[in-house]
Parts: structure tokens; C-alpha cells; sequence
């Protein structure tokens, strides 16, 4: 009988480590399916300064737009365009008039799920322009009261003017057809170099809009643009713990 036990006993001591080892194999990890992006260019342009064509006689302009992603998250980033704009004051009326380009990037801080590019990004751009000011008029006080106000008519033009500034964008880009993204940026300008005419200031730079006392400016744009892929990277393959126990 005690030989039944013992044997009995063996079987069950022999048994334990195979239970434990099913209990460990349910716990294997599993690999998730890699997912497949795509990389290329998409350009565009600001519709914000094209329809403005239209409903402001004193404004002129253009706007082409583009990125190209590095990375996952980062994109090369760029716009380049042209505006001439006249501007009535209190003091003076002028015409502004010539082009602009910016270079900088963005960082994509939305999650996209597989196969789309949105993006909610943050960037900076560093921008150059070149452009003339043209002063039509401007406005003669006489402190005495007895000539009034007097309107000179120089229509001088002022040429070899330049402006850099950095610029700080916040902006969105959704895919709203397949490969056409509809998008905004807002932008906060600072001015870092600005050559002026003599006698007046560059109350109205193309590419950087109104600028004001403490060289800073505002601006927004509203986009329309195409991506055209270019090839496909496959991310690395990530594991997955299996928790289920059989």
C-alpha cells in the first residue's frame, strides 16, 4: 500500500512542472502587423490670398504652398509667393509691391491611424523678402491753422527694400478626398532685419503683413493642397505581451 502511495506521490511531483510550463507558454508574446506609410510631397495654395483677389481692388497676391515628409512625425516645409498691396493711412497712401519665400519645418503631433496623414502640427519658418514701396500721397499739417491740411503727390518709388523675420505656426491639414487636404495655419511673426525707404516706414511688408511698432505681425493662411506619394517605408514590427492563461 505505502509502495501505491509513494508511487502515486512521484506522479504528481512529476506532473507539477509541466503545469507550470503551460502556464509560462500562455504568457509568449505575439507580434503586431507592421503598418506601411507613405512618403512624398504635397503642394498646394493659400486660398485665403487667392479669393482676396477678388473682393479687395487694392490688393494683389499669391501664395504656393508644400511639404515633404522626413520622418514620421517631421516635415520639410516651405511657401513661397508674391503681393502688392496699397495702403491708405492717416498720414500717407502707399503701394507695397513683391515677392517672399519661407523655409522651416513641422512636427505632426496627431496619432494618424494607419494609412492616413493628417496633421496637427506645430513649426517655425525663417522668411526673406524683397519688394519696392511706391509713395503716392501724403498729408501736410500747418500747425497755424491757416493753410489746413495740404496733400503732396510725390508717386516716388522706392526700390532694393528687404525684410527677414522668423515665424512661429500652429496649423491643421485634413485629408477631406483621397490625397486632397484641406488646411489652416496661424502664424506670429518677428521681425529680424527690415530696410526701409527714407522718409517713411514698411508699414506693409509682402509675406509678413501689417507690421507695428514692436516688429511684430500676425497673419493666417487657409490651404488647399495634393500629396503625391513617392514610395512606402514599413515600420518595424512591435511586440505584443499575450496575457491570456490556458
Amino acid at each position: 500500500m505505502k509502495s501505491i502511495s509513494g508511487f502515486i506521490f512521484s506522479l504528481c511531483f512529476l506532473a507539477l512542472p509541466c503545469t507550470l510550463f503551460s502556464q509560462e507558454a500562455a504568457t509568449d508574446t505575439i507580434l503586431a502587423p507592421a503598418k506601411s506609410e507613405s512618403y512624398g510631397i504635397r503642394i498646394g495654395a493659400d486660398l485665403n490670398r487667392t479669393a482676396r483677389n477678388f473682393y479687395d481692388k487694392d490688393y494683389r497676391g499669391f501664395e504656393a504652398t508644400g511639404d515633404y515628409r522626413i520622418t514620421k512625425k517631421l516635415y520639410a516645409a516651405a511657401e513661397i509667393g508674391t503681393e502688392k498691396r496699397t495702403v491708405d493711412d492717416d498720414q500717407l497712401n502707399f503701394t507695397a509691391n513683391g515677392s517672399y519665400i519661407k523655409i522651416g519645418a513641422d512636427y505632426n503631433m496627431h496619432e494618424n491611424w494607419p494609412g492616413l496623414h493628417n496633421m496637427i502640427h506645430l513649426g517655425f519658418r525663417y522668411s526673406i523678402s524683397t519688394f519696392s514701396q511706391t509713395l503716392n500721397s501724403y498729408n501736410i499739417y500747418d500747425n497755424t491753422g491757416y493753410f489746413g491740411e495740404t496733400t503732396i503727390y510725390p508717386n516716388r518709388e522706392y526700390n532694393g527694400l528687404s525684410a527677414q523675420w522668423l515665424e512661429i505656426v500652429a496649423g491643421v491639414k485634413a485629408e477631406v478626398l483621397p490625397n486632397v487636404y484641406m488646411g489652416f495655419s496661424l502664424r506670429l511673426h518677428s521681425l529680424t532685419s527690415n530696410k526701409k525707404p527714407d522718409g517713411f516706414d514698411n508699414l506693409f511688408i509682402p509675406g509678413f503683413n501689417r507690421t507695428y511698432a514692436n516688429n511684430v505681425g500676425t497673419s493666417f493662411n487657409y490651404t488647399i493642397s495634393y500629396f503625391i506619394p513617392f514610395y512606402k517605408k514599413t515600420e518595424k514590427s512591435v511586440e505584443i505581451k499575450n496575457k491570456s492563461v490556458k
